[in-house]
């Protein structure tokens, strides 16, 4: 298999007319064979990097690579690329047999082969049996493996997914989560897929691009983005998160909430202002002698799993926990939390600088 990244963006500048820069600079890998999120609010730039990527619109600036070759003007009926839209984009005057049969007729395939090819992607997304059915006749679920189909019948290298659970309700998106991470390791393809949705994210990916304003703001594994967010827009948007101003006191100490703690980061100034994010889940509810620090109940709401219990530290932050344990509105309680629950987050820090930092500590804790 080669080396070479399936996708490749290089200072990437997308500009409209009248909105300015809607990708900033944008630079990218990705490898053969994996499941890509592009996550982020509306308006971001995740989408406009999939049209980037079919060969729907052409770069302002800067160079796209498909397996090493420069695509920026290759049309992209010539590409090796498919794509699932939002609204699935399926004919309703065909029915699903010649839905997914459509580009192959296009390319003029002899029909045993169309017959074979469709088939095998119908079979493949399991809807056998189905092809004669009529498009307004299928479920939504049904609907998007219809699109799947069709858009993996061609056998390209790259199959592009433009928010295509949103129009599906809680239950059946979440089995379809499952059907398409499965569905991408059976056919070993490379898939991008574009949504706002974080516990989807987190769900189904091997690597999240997280953007906002046309920015990649951080890249990595699922693990990588929910432990160790780069700033303050990723840990917000990924999850739930407490986030308090603090100071590193020194290596692997630092204070907020007028108190020092022991934590798990390092290679930052003595005395630097930090931000600082520990998780609702990571704080465990105990009595105030046994805590690490004191917190008022203000509200507290049960939410089947866990009781979302809002609080507040003698410095005014405010501390989210998720817990098993109820606990009283208005009383004192502990908050109990490892080293480990505790991440610095310095400010302004660039995603190279951040894994620099914890590349060299690594090693230094390595050689200890």
């Amino acid at each position: 298999m080669s080396d070479t990244p399936i996708i490749r963006f290089e200072n990437v500048t997308q500009q409209y007319e009248g909105a300015g820069n809607v990708l900033s600079n944008i630079s990218f890998e990705l490898e053969r064979g994996k499941f890509y999120t592009l996550l982020g609010p509306s308006g971001c730039g995740k989408t406009t990097i999939l049209r980037l990527i079919a060969g729907f619109i052409t770069p302002t600036t800067g160079d796209i690579y498909i397996e090493g070759k420069k695509v920026n003007h290759l049309p992209a009926n010539e590409r090796q690329v498919n794509t699932v839209f939002q609204d699935y984009a399926l004919f309703p005057h065909l029915n699903v047999f010649e839905n997914v049969a459509f580009g192959l007729r296009i390319k003029k395939l002899k029909k045993a082969e169309i017959d074979r090819r469709v088939k095998e992607a119908l079979e493949f997304v399991n809807l056998k049996g189905y092809e004669n059915r009529e498009i307004q006749e299928m479920s939504g679920g049904q609907r998007q493996r219809v699109a799947i189909a069709r858009a993996i019948v061609n056998d390209p290298e790259v199959i592009l997914l433009d928010e295509p659970l949103s129009a599906l309700d809680l239950k059946l998106r979440t089995e379809m989560q499952y059907e398409l991470r499965e569905l991408q390791q059976r056919l070993g393809k490379t898939f991008i897929f574009v949504t706002h949705d974080q516990e989807e994210a987190l769900a189904m990916s091997d690597e999240i691009f997280v953007m906002n304003a046309g920015e990649i703001q951080q890249s990595g594994t699922p693990i990588d983005i929910y432990d160790e967010p780069i700033n303050r827009f990723v840990a917000d948007f990924i999850g739930e998160s407490n986030i308090v101003s603090g100071e590193m006191v020194a290596d692997y100490r630092v204070r907020f909430a007028n108190k020092e703690f022991d934590c798990v980061d390092a290679g930052l100034n003595p005395n630097e202002n930090v931000e600082i994010v520990i998780r609702p889940e990571d704080l465990e509810i105990t009595t105030v002698a046994d805590g690490k620090m004191a917190v008022t109940v203000d509200t507290q709401l049960f939410r089947g799993v866990h009781y979302e219990i809002s609080t507040l530290d003698e410095a005014g932050n405010e501390w989210l926990v998720h817990s098993t344990k109820k606990a009283e509105v208005g009383s004192l309680i502990g908050l109990a939390f490892d080293p480990e629950a505790i991440h610095v987050m310095r400010l302004n820090e660039s995603e190279d600088a951040f894994d620099a930092r914890l590349e060299a500590y690594g090693e230094m804790a390595n050689e200890k």
